[in-house]
């Protein structure tokens, strides 16, 4: 069953697995079981016992009958959760459906409904069209370099 994970070193079993992902896992008051993984950002998916994804590895010592051809999906909502109660297998298909959509960008902005799928669209117009303004100014300094470069005139 471990030889389904990937990137999980092999000289782990499933008791010592499971001995190591208790030991670096914290309870929280809400019935999370936090664990932390490789590197200092908290909050987001964790990677453990050698670069294998810690709420797979979790799922595969903790519940079992784990098919790498489903995604692990965590109920609770929390990345870094790795409870066995908290976590459920199922297709890429109904992960992707029931993940939440933010209302603004990363900047801040209002994001539109696509009328096709009725679902936010993925780039901010605002963005998009400042995004366009940089790339044409990055366009003309290079055209106006290039010019230069063979000696004609800028502009």
């Amino acid at each position: 069953m471990l030889s389904q994970l990937k990137g999980l070193s092999r000289h782990f079993t499933e008791e010592t697995l499971r001995t190591y992902l208790l030991d670096r896992s914290v309870r929280r008051d809400d019935g999370c079981l936090i664990v932390r993984g490789y590197g200092s950002q908290r909050g987001v998916y964790q990677k453990v016992a050698g670069r294998a994804w810690a709420h797979i590895t979790a799922y595969v010592v903790f519940v079992g009958g784990y098919d790498p051809g489903l995604d692990v999906r965590h109920l609770c909502g929390v990345p870094d959760c790795i409870e066995p109660t908290h976590l459920q297998q199922v297709a890429h298909a109904e992960n992707c459906r029931s993940r939440t959509q933010q209302p603004r960008c990363r900047n801040g902005h209002e994001r539109e409904i696509d009328p096709a799928s009725g679902r936010y669209r993925k780039v901010c117009r605002a963005c998009n069209s400042e995004a366009q303004r940089r790339w044409r100014v990055r366009q003309a300094a290079e055209v106006a370099a290039a010019r230069a470069a063979y000696g004609r005139q800028v502009g």
